[in-house]
């Protein structure tokens, strides 16, 4: 079955699949279908509405906006930690970057590099460092949130393959997250430069950043936009939202060398949950 599945990706029309989705879940009518589409999703998934800010998933005017739900306030504390987990989720895999490689799955890697758009020189700056690759299922609660306070020096936008990015694509997919439509977010933080990666995937309706809004899927172009000389700075705290997928997705965090750990707990498949302690700097 899991050769009729990666088939099936390598064959089928991704992104008009994607986009085709992408329009559907902004429909607001007939509410019946809505309704019924969101209950269904709800009942499979087993979402627990009780930590959304309205419960009531009928209310939600589209599926975009019942899947990208804010949560009541205090549903996700924000742990007195130096790094702390940037979305609901599980870890797919982390470690150290070996020869400018991030281990994907299954004796399978992907480059900074490449994962970077090309970009030799921020990747260089990750040589030796740390990656934490956290997949979000679409029962999870679907807003990223920041791992610890930044400020935003530039982004880019890579173009890209549409791949679904559960467990048994990174199993068989060679270069997964380096493939994939995904968009690059470079912050100054406490720890050093920190790339923050959001990964595009099947049925992926958009990628949104606060400070930008929606900005996957745009033209088909790779777009780099420099924030470091802006009149106002995009400066977030620890644990503010960062973005958001219109359908589950992955998050990849780059950190560089000896200027932090990620906590002893955390191991392939362990699950996450936005706010926990995820990491702490070296130096203490």
């Amino acid at each position: 079955m899991d050769t009729v599945f990666i088939f099936f990706q390598h064959i089928v029309p991704q992104h008009l699949l994607s986009r085709c989705t992408g329009w559907l879940a902004e429909l607001r009518q007939p509410v019946w279908l809505k309704n019924w589409v969101i209950g269904l999703f709800v009942r499979h998934f087993n979402v627990d509405m009780s930590e959304a800010v309205e419960p009531d998933y009928e209310r939600y005017g589209n599926f975009n906006e019942f899947f990208t739900r804010p949560l009541v306030e205090g549903a996700r504390p924000i742990a007195q930690a130096d790094i702390v987990c940037p979305a609901d989720g599980a870890i797919s895999q982390l470690g150290e970057i070996r020869e400018g490689l991030c281990f994907q799955a299954k004796g399978k890697y992907f480059s900074t590099e490449e994962l970077l758009g090309g970009d030799a020189a921020r990747a260089a700056l990750f040589a030796g460092g740390q990656f934490a690759t956290i997949y979000l299922s679409p029962r999870d609660y679907h807003r990223v949130h920041m791992p610890l306070a930044g400020r935003l020096t530039a982004t880019s936008y890579i173009p890209g393959k549409l791949f679904s990015v559960n467990a048994v694509t990174a199993e068989n997919v060679d270069r997964l997250f380096a493939r994939n439509e995904r968009l690059v977010c470079h912050f100054d933080t406490a720890a050093g430069p920190m790339a923050m990666i959001l990964v595009g995937a099947m049925v992926v309706a958009g990628i949104e950043t606060v400070w930008s809004g929606q900005v996957a899927p745009p033209p088909k172009l790779p777009l780099v936009t420099d924030f470091a000389d802006l009149p106002a700075a995009v400066e977030l705290a620890k644990g503010q939202e960062m973005g958001r997928f219109k359908l589950g997705s992955t998050v990849i965090l780059l950190f560089p060398k000896d200027t932090m750990a990620w906590d002893a707990v955390y191991t392939a498949a362990s699950p996450t949950r936005l706010g926990e302690s995820l990491g702490r700097f070296s130096a203490e």
